[in-house]
């Protein structure tokens, strides 16, 4: 049976999932399988005894109805009673939009607090239980997750449960979850949309983020750090930049800039096209001091 009383899930870039390990810490028989397809012929000799010691009867019971239930805010295998009027919804959000809407009495509108969640139902069964043990609930955020509490952490800086991946890799930002998207400006720690977390620290929608790279758009909409590897880039501009000399009037011409990525203020020759940052080789500047007035960010 699946869950999802977790309200959201955080993506995380530039980093691969954890190989699937059993109770026992070895690796799953179907990822053994799996890969083991891929190489040579001569190294697969233990794919079909593999294949034979996989529990058929457990893996079709864990695809039994799998994506084929839940309601236009979950895919899950359950739903829920509601301990505020002991009624059955597939999820919190289907209670509140039937329970707190313009059709029903004023004073019998009420939402369902996600803490109150205390019993589930099987959508293959039928049976009524209490909620999975698979659950875990982070006194720091104050709700329940789902996943596994060995899978996650909380950050108490930046306010939010993130994978154990990130734990010694990202940059804390004091309550990073507890704002709006800086794209479509819903609040991120009860979205139940992917997060993803810059580079910088700042977080967003994984969607938002995609789209902003559609539109050649690579910057932090917070802070115009620059949200992924865009060292080719900076090469680019440099083979750009030799093609188009400057007239002869510019030469001695020298302007300040900023740098979003590292922070560093340098002096350097103006150029039409960008100014290259001297510490970090970063084309992701802006001019701050100077003869021209104009001063903005690079962005293509």
């Amino acid at each position: 049976m699946e869950e999802a009383l977790g309200n959201h899930s955080v993506a995380i870039q530039h980093n691969k999932m954890e190989t699937p390990k059993n109770t026992n810490g070895k690796l799953n028989a179907l990822e053994i399988a799996s890969s083991c397809l891929q190489q040579s012929n001569a190294e697969c000799v233990q794919t079909e005894e593999v294949r034979d010691n996989v529990d058929t009867t457990a893996m079709e019971r864990l695809d039994k109805g799998f994506m084929e239930y839940g309601c236009s805010h979950y895919w899950r295998r359950c739903r829920i009673r509601a301990q505020c009027c002991n009624e059955i919804f597939d999820c919190r959000h289907c209670h509140n939009e039937a329970k707190n809407n313009i059709d029903v009495e004023r004073k019998l509108r009420h939402d369902l607090p996600r803490h109150e969640v205390q019993q589930v139902i099987c959508s293959l069964c039928g049976t009524e239980q209490e909620t999975s043990k698979e659950q875990y609930h982070c006194n720091g955020c104050g709700i329940c997750r789902i996943g596994g509490r060995e899978k996650f952490f909380h950050c108490y800086t930046c306010g939010c449960c993130y994978s154990i991946l990130l734990k010694n890799s990202h940059p804390c930002v004091e309550g990073a979850m507890h704002h709006d998207c800086p794209v479509c400006f819903e609040y991120l720690f009860e979205s139940r949309n992917d997060v993803s977390v810059l580079p910088c620290g700042h977080t967003i929608h994984k969607n938002c983020l995609k789209e902003m790279q559609e539109h050649l758009q690579y910057a932090c909409p917070l802070c115009s750090k620059s949200v992924c590897d865009m060292s080719k880039v900076w090469e680019m501009l440099d083979v750009e930049i030799a093609a188009i000399p400057m007239p002869e009037s510019y030469n001695n011409k020298k302007v300040w800039i900023l740098c979003n990525d590292c922070g560093v203020t340098s002096q350097v020759q103006f150029h039409v096209v960008a100014q290259k940052c001297l510490n970090c080789k970063s084309y992701n500047t802006r001019q701050t001091r100077g003869e021209t007035s104009t001063a903005s960010s690079f962005s293509r």
